[in-house]
């Protein structure tokens, strides 16, 4: 744990002037947002509760804020991205897996133990969305990792693009299920996945396109994120999301 922290305090010191007024951290983890304690941090295994808060405040003295990777990706496309101006939101980041992070009334919505969002790990079929509807889709289906795919089917492979299509049904139940839960007007998507998005859009839409309330959907915009630190720029906006 020790490791680690060096290399935080490492970074944050070359950061630190008299104009900083707050530090925002994002991991990939559950977070006790009001106390700053982080629990069992992927790929940290030593990270199992840590007061990180408490930690980074006593040794530098000015407020700090702790939440998951994935609201901090919302947050960023809300005040740096495609969000901007949106009232309501949903940031959904599409990788080896499904995140999110919600947006109500200009507020990222974290929920009492950081576990609003957690999209990808709603039942589905037999397994959960997560499964079916990111890039874990390729390696759980059909043995093969992302990457390869993207590039056969950027190559043209028709297989590979079969393969994606398949995908973009599943996320597009599971974006069906996100709108009849929280009704977002804007849902921007985040992770490698989007970079394949001509592979997938156009079996997503078509299960978009089957939602109920018909009369909602002329108002809804899925973008893509063209920010390249969207986590970090979001992290710096948990100081604003405080205020």
């Amino acid at each position: 744990m020790d490791e680690v922290l060096q290399d935080i305090f490492d970074i944050t010191g070359l950061l630190m002037n008299g104009s900083v007024a707050g530090i925002g951290i994002g991991v990939p983890s559950v977070v006790d947002v009001e106390k700053g304690i982080v629990y069992d941090v992927q790929y940290i295994p030593s990270w199992k509760e840590v007061p990180l808060k408490e930690i980074m405040e006593e040794r530098y003295g000015i407020p700090v804020f702790v939440n998951n990777d994935a609201n901090c990706f919302a947050l960023g496309e809300f005040y740096f991205g495609k969000g901007i101006g949106a009232d309501h939101m949903i940031g959904l980041t599409i990788g080896t897996g499904i995140g999110a992070g919600i947006i109500i009334n200009r507020r990222l919505y974290a929920g009492p133990n950081c576990g609003a969002g957690e999209f990808g790990m709603v039942d589905y079929l037999d397994r959960c969305y997560e499964y079916y509807g990111s890039g874990q889709f390729f390696q759980n289906v059909y043995q093969t990792d992302g990457q390869t795919v993207f590039e056969r089917a950027k190559a043209g492979d028709v297989q590979a693009q079969q393969w994606y299509a398949e995908m973009g049904t599943h996320l597009g139940n599971a974006i069906k299920m996100i709108l009849y839960t929280y009704d977002p007007p804007l849902i921007v998507f985040g992770g490698s996945v989007r970079h394949a998005y001509p592979y997938f859009q156009h079996t997503m839409w078509e299960r978009i396109n089957s939602f109920a309330f018909s009369k909602s959907l002329p108002r809804l915009r899925i973008e893509l994120s063209e920010l390249h630190n969207s986590g970090i720029l979001g992290a710096a906006g948990l100081y604003y999301n405080a205020l």
